[in-house]
């Protein structure tokens, strides 16, 4: 073999080993980023597993289309709030102009560990499920107090009329406080409601029709008489709620795409389990709990619920993620968007991750504060109206 055809040789192999490196560079740096392994005595964040009789509590039950712009009015007494800002996305809901909100909070903001909110006493106070503010309610007073065991075995199996939901109370007779029936307890009053709205929309006439039947029947069985509500005066009703409602109900949701490589979904439950985010009931689904056992999350982190599911949780790829806050559902006082903001800063710093609006298109950190700054208005028209964000009535209401 000559020397030219060594050379030759010797030129090629190093070529193709070139080749080969570089194509190992490109396949590793293009690859989906892990979760690291955890440190020695520590277990790693649990794979999310579907859970399908389960009911994820940040699952949308409207089908109301939002409108195509949002904006904010300022004012607490304003009717209507403008529109302009495409990032206020309006829980669905027919003719619905929405707004989104809280104090400003910008982007920029540290991404020091979030502290735990201080939850407001109003938030845990316990209230009636029935109120006259957002139920239509039928009373049936009692000749004699009856017991919970008489009245729980009579009472209408089905706890909605149509899409609203529907309740038995009665004034207990020792403590005078209205409950939900229980056995043991004794009864001098009852009463039954059905919600006026919600987000599938106002109580009409034939969901109305519904309830009566259902107390009427139930008061015949007790042989007890029923004093009705008028059906055209709740319907009114029901149809100023839902207004009120479709102009004030806003969710906040952005995007978060990386900057070069994927993300697997072990990789994003790590960073998000650093924040407090621990898995919802739904494959692909982490939430912020609240501070209160049975209270809405806070905040809701989602990706795709295949890859959440995929066989080989490292090597699938993960193009986005959408961080969401339901506003109306948590409390002002728990500074939700501030914790948003935080959230989405420490998640773009460790993911290398690229902040943009629920369709993918970039946005300047900036724009977090301006719409920080437009949601006083939101929270101020709700407290306004005996509906303040993360209270009872509110969370029945936007549900």
């Amino acid at each position: 073999m000559s020397t030219l055809q060594i050379s030759l040789a010797v030129l090629g192999i190093v070529f193709l080993g070139l080749v080969l490196v570089y194509n190992a560079w490109v396949y590793r740096r293009a690859a989906p980023r892990k979760a690291a392994p955890p440190p020695s005595g520590q277990h790693a964040v649990p794979r999310q597993e579907p859970d399908l009789g389960g009911v994820d509590i940040t699952q949308a039950t409207a089908p109301r289309v939002p409108p195509a712009d949002l904006t904010v009015d300022a004012a607490p007494d304003a009717g209507d709030l403008l529109v302009d800002d495409p990032l206020l996305h309006v829980t669905p809901q027919a003719d619905t102009t929405a707004s989104s909100a809280s104090s400003g909070a910008s982007a920029t903001a540290q991404a020091d560990p979030m502290p735990a909110p201080v939850l407001p006493a109003a938030a845990a106070d316990k209230r009636p499920a029935l109120d006259s503010l957002l139920d239509a309610i039928a009373l049936l007073p009692l000749e004699s107090a009856l017991s919970g065991e008489t009245i729980l075995q009579v009472q209408p199996t089905t706890r909605r009329a149509g899409s609203k939901p529907f309740q038995v109370e009665g004034r207990n007779a020792a403590t005078g406080q209205w409950e939900a029936v229980r056995s043991g307890q004794r009864y001098s009053h009852l009463q039954a409601g059905v919600q006026l709205a919600n987000r599938l929309g106002a109580l009409n006439e034939i969901e109305f029709s519904e309830f009566v039947a259902k107390v009427q029947t139930f008061a015949d069985t007790l042989g007890v008489a029923v004093e009705l509500p008028d059906m055209l005066h709740e319907v009114a009703r029901a149809r100023d709620i839902d207004q009120f409602a479709s102009q004030h109900d806003a969710q906040l949701s952005f995007m978060l795409r990386p900057a070069r490589a994927a993300w697997s979904p072990g990789y994003i439950a790590q960073q998000a389990a650093a924040l407090g985010f621990v898995p919802a009931n739904m494959p692909g689904r982490m939430v912020l709990p609240a501070p209160e056992a049975g209270l809405p999350p806070l905040l809701t982190l989602a990706f795709d619920a295949q890859a959440a599911q995929a066989e080989d949780l490292d090597r699938t790829a993960v193009y986005d993620l959408l961080l969401s806050l339901d506003v109306p559902q948590v409390a002002q006082a728990l500074a939700p968007f501030e914790r948003l903001c935080q959230a989405l800063q420490a998640l773009g710093e460790s993911m290398d991750g690229v902040l943009c609006d629920p369709d993918g298109n970039p946005l300047q950190a900036d724009m977090l504060g301006q719409i920080g700054a437009d949601l006083d208005g939101l929270y101020a028209a709700l407290a306004a109206h005996a509906l303040a964000a993360g209270s009872p009535l509110a969370r029945r209401l936007f549900s």
